[in-house]
C-alpha cells in the first residue's frame, strides 16, 4: 500500500477536524494561504477555450516566457531547456527516474523526495543540514557520507537540494552552496535543485543558485504554487542544464512525461505566461505576499524564541522548524518522547497542528517539527486580502489571536 504524503494527510485530518466543529489552528500545510490576484484568474478565463492538447514540453509560448522569467533571475535560458508540467513535484519525480543512481538527501527535507526516490527503488542517503541554514548536506559531512554509501553498495549521483529551504525556512548561503557544488563536481553527481520558493526570499539578494556555479551538473525546478499562491492549479516547471546533456535529459522526461501526464493544461499556460512575464500587478502581488509572509513567520518566530524554543530564524516562505530539545524533560512526563507524539500532543490537547520532524526525515526521537505560518492569514478572503495589503498583519485581530495561541500552548509545554 502506498501511503499519502503526510502533508496532505494531516491538511485533510485538519480539515475533517474543523468540519467536525473543532477550532484547530492549522500550521501543519505548506499552502500559500492567500487569494487569487484578479488579473492572472482573467488570464485563465482568457485561455479556457485551449482545449487541445499542448507539446508535452509546453507551449512555446509559456516555454519562452519562463526562460524569460529565469534569466531575469541570473539563470540565462534558452526555451529548449524550459519543461512545464503539472506541478514540479511531478518533475522533480521524472528528473529521479531518468537520472542514473541514487540519491543524496540533506536531512530534514521535503517529504515527497525520499516517498518519490523510494518508489523508485532507490536508495536515499541521508547527510545532515549545517548549522546554520537548511537545504544543503553540511559540506563537512557530504563526502565521509558519499564514501559510506558506496561502501554499502549504493551508487550515489544524485544530489537534490531545497534553496529557499523547506522545512527550515532559511536559506544557504553562497559559500556552502559553492562547497557542496564542488564536491558534487569531483564526484559526477548531477543536482537538482528545488527553488520553489525563490521569489518569496525576504532579501532577494540572499538567493544562490548552484546552477550558476555549477551549470552543466545543474536541474532547477519551480512554479507558480508558492509566489503566486496557485497550488491548486498546479503549474510547474523544470529547467535543464545547457548543452547536449540537458538536451538529452529534456528528451527523456519528455518522454516521460508522454506516458503519464501529457502536457499541462492549456488554460494554465496561458495563466503561466502571464505570470512569468510578470506585469505590474505580478510584481506588486508577490512582493506583497513576501512582506507578509516575512511579518508572521518572523513573529511566529518571536513566540517561539521567548519560551525558550531553538529555531533558526525564517529568511523564506512561511516556515519554521523549531527544536523543543530542552522540553524534554518536561515533556518526558507527560509521556512525549517523540516527535510525532509531540505533535499528537499539540493536535489533540491545543487545537494546533504541526507535521512532526520525522517526516521530514529526522529521527523519531527528535523533538522537532515543522510550523507553517501561510494559513493564519484569515479564514476568508476579505481577511485575507486585507492580510496582504496590511502594514501591520500582526496587529490584525484574528493573526494577533492565533500569535497568542501559540505561545500560550509553549508556555504550558514547558
Amino acid at each position: 500500500m502506498v501511503p499519502r504524503s503526510a502533508t496532505l494527510a494531516l491538511n485533510e485530518s485538519i480539515n475533517a477536524r474543523r468540519a467536525a466543529g473543532q477550532d484547530i489552528l492549522h500550521l501543519g500545510f505548506g499552502e500559500a494561504g492567500l487569494p487569487v490576484l484578479p488579473e492572472i484568474a482573467a488570464a485563465l478565463a482568457e485561455g479556457a477555450t485551449e482545449n487541445s492538447y499542448a507539446p508535452v514540453a509546453g507551449t512555446v509560448r509559456a516555454r519562452e516566457a519562463a526562460a524569460r522569467y529565469l534569466s531575469r533571475r541570473g539563470l540565462r535560458t534558452d526555451t529548449e531547456q524550459v519543461i512545464l508540467a503539472p506541478g514540479s513535484k511531478a518533475l522533480l519525480y521524472a528528473a529521479i527516474a531518468v537520472l542514473p543512481g541514487d540519491v543524496v538527501l540533506p536531512i530534514p527535507s521535503w517529504v515527497t523526495y525520499p516517498a518519490q526516490i523510494g518508489f523508485l527503488g532507490k536508495r536515499a542517503i541521508g547527510v545532515p543540514i549545517p548549522r546554520i541554514a537548511g537545504g544543503v548536506p553540511d559540506p563537512d559531512l557530504l563526502e565521509p557520507a558519499l564514501t559510506k554509501a558506496r561502501e554499502a553498495g549504493a551508487d550515489p549521483r544524485i544530489l537534490i537540494l531545497t534553496v529557499p529551504d523547506n522545512p527550515t525556512g532559511t536559506i544557504a548561503g553562497a559559500d556552502l552552496i559553492a562547497r557542496v557544488c564542488e564536491i558534487a563536481d569531483r564526484h559526477g553527481m548531477t543536482i537538482i535543485c528545488d527553488e520553489i520558493y525563490r521569489d518569496l526570499a525576504y532579501d532577494p539578494e540572499a538567493m544562490h543558485s548552484p546552477a550558476t556555479m555549477l551549470p552543466h551538473r545543474t536541474i532547477v525546478t519551480g512554479g507558480l504554487s508558492k509566489s503566486m499562491a496557485l497550488g491548486g492549479w498546479r503549474i510547474g516547471f523544470l529547467r535543464t542544464p545547457p548543452g547536449r546533456a540537458g538536451q538529452e535529459l529534456a528528451a527523456q522526461i519528455t518522454g516521460l512525461g508522454s506516458e503519464v501526464w501529457s502536457c499541462l493544461a492549456g488554460p494554465m499556460q496561458a495563466a503561466a505566461v502571464f505570470a512569468f512575464d510578470a506585469p505590474a500587478e505580478v510584481t506588486a502581488h508577490i512582493a506583497a505576499s513576501r512582506r507578509l509572509h516575512a511579518s508572521v513567520a518572523r513573529a511566529a518566530h518571536t513566540v517561539f524564541a521567548k519560551a525558550g524554543v531553538a529555531c533558526r530564524a525564517p529568511q523564506a516562505g512561511f516556515y519554521l522548524y523549531p527544536d523543543l530539545e530542552l522540553f524534554r524533560p518536561a515533556l518526558a512526563a507527560r509521556g512525549i518522547e517523540t516527535g510525532v507524539a509531540l505533535a499528537d500532543h499539540l493536535l489533540d490537547e491545543y487545537g494546533i497542528g504541526v507535521l512532526a520532524g520525522e517526516h521530514f526525515g529526522d529521527t523519531r526521537e527528535s523533538l522537532r517539527f515543522r510550523a507553517a505560518t501561510s494559513l493564519l492569514y484569515g479564514q476568508t478572503a476579505d481577511q485575507r486580502w486585507e492580510a496582504l495589503g496590511s502594514n501591520d498583519p500582526t496587529s490584525l485581530p484574528w493573526i494577533a489571536a492565533a500569535l497568542d495561541r501559540l505561545h500560550t500552548a509553549l508556555q504550558s509545554l514547558g
